[in-house]
């Protein structure tokens, strides 16, 4: 019983001699991350329309949970007085689309103008 479910589908090996494709398609994972969330949207939205516009394998944009940085501190610098606080947050928006194509369409579709504030990596 144990081992019944260990004794899975074994992964599919070609054969020798088979034929492979010529052009390498590869899975690129690209991560957006900003603390503006219009401008995140804007380069999600460029970065899929470039990759459907060569007919490509897009799946995203897969939106993350936001980090939300807090911090609350004393208003006042001395200590003295009412005892006044403040609170500051700023919140990281994350988004990752996933494509799969080969390596030098990648390059062309990522060439695209991003917004500043708006952090690219590709992987």
């Amino acid at each position: 019983e144990y081992k019944s479910y260990l004794r899975m589908a074994a992964p599919f090996k070609p054969e020798k001699g088979t034929p492979v494709d010529e052009v390498a398609s590869h899975r690129i994972r690209i991560t957006l991350t900003s603390r503006n969330l219009k401008s995140l949207e804007k380069v999600c939205t460029d970065l899929i329309n470039g990759a459907k516009q060569k007919d490509l394998d897009v799946v995203g944009p897969v939106r993350l949970p936001n980090k939300n940085l807090k911090i609350t501190t004393r208003k006042t610098p001395c200590g003295e007085g009412s005892k006044t606080w403040d609170r500051f947050e700023m919140k990281i928006h994350k988004r990752v689309i996933d494509l799969k194509s080969p390596s030098d369409t990648v390059k062309q579709i990522t060439s695209i103008s991003i917004e500043p504030g708006v952090e690219v990596e590709v992987t």
